[in-house]
């Protein structure tokens, strides 16, 4: 018997429409854009392709569970501009993954790309899934499927997905594995950030940690920072932070006061023991279980006393509400979009240095171009080479940036120096090739 739904209106239905809101990581990335074209003479047109991804793909994931039951996870690969060479981005697995803020980190890596002048255009791929609450083969199932719905878009000479946010060299094997299975083609390059006896590269998975190093080292040899006395606070305990925790304790006798992570913050002003915070990580899980220092929230080791803070988890830390509570004289952003515009113009006022993150985290993908020239020639590197090549290409970047803020007058803003740098090349490799009519 059919029953009669009252909230039904069997006339015309009158729907709610809800007015799309964009991603806050969006609006900042376009908000770092706009500021930056205002120093191009660009024609309108061009400054709007540019902003405008080539092609965006959203794909359903459906997959058996464990208990015999399914779900359908959405996917997304966002191709950005590659005009410089094909797209390169990293894949992230993540219950926060929405196109929006897909299509932010594609437009962020053309640029990233761009200004470390590395051949290649900028894409970004996501699934909207939470790893903690599947298992293994759930995860390989998604992964799968996601690469065979997406197999005809991407390819070594096309676009080259890496490893980001909850990915790892595992995953880049299952991708791997799918698109060749879907394709017929075994191409070891159609994927980078595999495990080094599988087609990787040695220190692909301490790259964007390295990179940032590097950056960390000119910076104090240009300022004349005696990083041996210096109080630095990092923001992360992944793979981007753990290098520079080790190194710059270890390598430089820099002290180490804060270390965060997805469960809290502590704070030492006299130092922390890294060794046994990492311990305690890598034991229990956080690095709250080291308990002998002071503990809080993830304010705590963004707020601390330090004289550098290293942003390395993720974006929106500073905002700003608590842009004024900053401590640190230098930042450094291994993640992606750490700093919001707003809190950018507020430390910028009160002298902070800060090094982008479009430069500072351009370690991974450096990399991943080295891992790329590798399987082309079909000669594995050695770790030495890879480090001794990525300082180098870092270094240079750096010093482009720098030159390219004296030369707009920008003073310490190496933000908007490094999107004018990085848009301006894009703009006219795409106006030489004729992307642009």
């Amino acid at each position: 018997m059919e029953t009669f739904d009252k909230n039904f209106n069997t006339g015309k239905r009158k729907r709610r429409r809800r007015k799309k809101v964009k991603d806050e990581f969006l609006k900042n990335t376009d908000l770092y854009f706009d500021e930056a074209v205002k120093y191009l003479n660009l024609p309108l047109g061009l400054i709007e392709w540019l902003k405008i991804p080539t092609k965006i793909i959203e794909v359903a994931i459906p997959i058996k569970t464990d208990d015999g039951k399914t779900k359908t996870f959405i996917g997304y690969q966002v191709q950005h501009k590659n005009a410089r060479g094909p797209f390169k981005g990293g894949v992230r697995y993540s219950p926060e993954v929405n196109l929006d803020k897909i299509k932010a980190l594609a437009m962020d890596m053309t640029w990233k790309c761009s200004v470390l002048d590395l051949p290649l255009g900028g894409a970004k791929g996501g699934i909207c899934l939470d790893t903690k609450k599947l298992s293994k083969s759930e995860i390989r199932r998604a992964t799968k499927r996601y690469i065979r719905e997406i197999a005809p878009d991407i390819g070594p000479d096309v676009d080259v997905p890496a490893p980001d946010m909850y990915t790892n060299p595992e995953t880049m094997l299952w991708m791997l594995d799918a698109y060749v299975m879907n394709t017929r083609k075994y191409d070891i390059g159609v994927v980078t950030g595999k495990p080094p006896n599988r087609g990787g590269i040695l220190g692909r998975d301490v790259a964007t940690g390295a990179g940032c190093y590097f950056l960390i080292k000119e910076t104090a040899k240009k300022f004349g920072i005696d990083l041996s006395k210096s109080k630095i606070a990092i923001d992360g305990c992944g793979n981007a932070a753990t290098p520079l925790i080790k190194w710059l304790s270890e390598k430089d006798g820099a002290k180490i006061v804060g270390i965060s992570d997805s469960k809290g913050s502590i704070y030492g002003p006299d130092g922390l023991d890294v060794n046994k915070v990492l311990e305690a990580k890598n034991q229990h899980g956080s690095v709250m279980d080291f308990r002998t220092v002071i503990r809080g929230g993830s304010e705590l080791v963004l707020e601390c006393d330090c004289d550098i803070l290293i942003l390395a988890a993720k974006e929106n830390r500073i905002t700003g509400k608590n842009a004024d509570k900053i401590k640190a004289k230098y930042i450094f952003e291994p993640a992606n979009g750490p700093t919001t515009p707003e809190a950018h113009k507020i430390l910028l006022d009160r002298g902070v240095y800060i090094l982008p993150d479009i430069l500072a985290s351009g370690g991974g993908v450096t990399v991943s171009w080295f891992e790329m020239c590798q399987n082309k020639e079909g000669y594995p590197w050695t770790y030495e080479i890879v480090m001794e090549r990525l300082k180098e290409k870092m270094i240079v970047a750096y010093r482009a940036v720098s030159e390219t803020a004296k030369k707009y007058k920008l003073g310490n803003d190496m933000r908007t120096a490094a999107h004018i740098l990085a848009i301006k090349e894009v703009a006219d490799t795409s106006r030489e090739r004729g992307f642009w009519p």
